[in-house]
């Protein structure tokens, strides 16, 4: 037992005396501290010290993540999610901003100064839609073969051509109104009343022009917007210009009741048929009203400025070049015998 003890205590005394002889500044190796899931390393390891765990919803400031390696002489960027959160709920300046850049583009706002009323009629013509409008367009495309409905189509837009005619002399164009004339009179005739458009091969292009264009042609640019029952959407302009349309549309010059009428309502159910397609966009509007006056406001100034830039720019992408049917009543539609000449 003497032993044992006097050979502790010289093994202590040899490590006491080991350590003391030691290089100031040297320590014994330490394992690496091992992390722990809550962001804190092992206890006694070297430089060990505790991280405390980061809130999910409090902000990052980017320049601190980049900041706080600089005591070494490293600094470290930003990650992507960082710069994202903190453009977003608040930190450092977006580091990728170009402050050359041009500010981005803003869409005009539509003059609504009637919005209030506009709104109610607008729920009216809705209800209207879909308690007769849209049912009737459907089976007419569910009852009736498509090339039958397209040539349902081009009888009527070959109808209305000697409006757009007459409205394209009074904007100065006659020679757009006279390959207007031609195709009229090539589709009337070569086409069976317009049923076929052989105009089109004949490289004669289908143009549709209104009055109310021609006043925004002759400076009426800025024109508040008003819904009208059962017409749908339409400007004060393009209003007034309704009454400069009425009194020359061929359907109008039918006597004959039963036949104008069939007409008139047949034209509306083609109409609404050709703007089933856009049903399931407006399904999933938050804001059906602005959506259709934005969109028919923006289609309306494009149909005022753009439609003479077409045959002097023949470089238009095909989807501007194209003329899509305005998704509006045709004014030769509605029955309004009081506005034909002789009533």
């Amino acid at each position: 037992m003497h032993l044992f003890r006097l050979s502790t205590v010289l093994l202590f005394a040899a490590l006491a005396t080991a350590c003391a002889s030691a290089p100031p500044g040297q320590t014994t190796a330490v394992p690496a501290a091992t992390p722990v899931v809550d962001g804190s390393v092992t206890a006694g390891a070297q430089d060990a010290v505790p991280v405390p765990p980061v809130a999910a919803d409090s902000p990052v400031d980017s320049a601190a993540v980049a900041s706080s390696d600089a005591a070494d002489g490293t600094v470290t960027a930003p990650t992507a999610a960082e710069d994202d959160f903190a453009a977003i709920y608040g930190g450092a300046s977006d580091a990728v901003a170009d402050p050359t850049l041009p500010a981005a583009a803003v869409s005009p706002h539509a003059y609504d100064p009637w919005e209030k009323f506009n709104r109610k009629v607008h729920t009216f013509n809705n209800a209207v839609d879909r308690a007769v409008a849209r049912p009737l367009a459907r089976a007419y495309t569910n009852v009736v073969p498509r090339p039958v409905r397209l040539g349902v189509s081009n009888f009527f837009d070959n109808l209305g051509q000697p409006i757009t005619a007459i409205n394209q002399l009074l904007q100065g164009r006659p020679k757009e109104a006279g390959q207007t004339v031609a195709r009229f009179l090539v589709n009337s005739t070569l086409g069976i009343g317009g049923i076929f458009d052989p105009a089109s091969d004949l490289k004669l292009p289908r143009r549709s022009e209104d009055f109310g264009q021609t006043l925004g042609v002759w400076g009426w640019k800025k024109s508040r917007y008003v819904e009208l029952p059962l017409f749908g959407p339409r400007t004060v302009r393009d209003t007034l210009g309704m009454s400069g349309d009425m009194p020359i549309g061929v359907v109008r010059q039918i006597e004959m009741d039963k036949v104008r009428i069939f007409l008139q309502g047949l034209n509306l159910v083609d109409t609404r048929a050709q703007l089933l397609s856009v049903d399931s966009l407006r399904e999933g509007a938050v804001d059906d009203y602005a959506l259709v006056r934005d969109s028919w406001m923006q289609r309306r100034a494009y149909q005022i400025e753009g439609s003479r830039k077409q045959d002097e720019d023949k470089d238009l992408p095909d989807y501007l070049n194209d003329e899509d049917p305005d998704p509006t009543v045709p004014v030769d539609a509605m029955p309004m015998p009081e506005l034909v000449p002789g009533s």
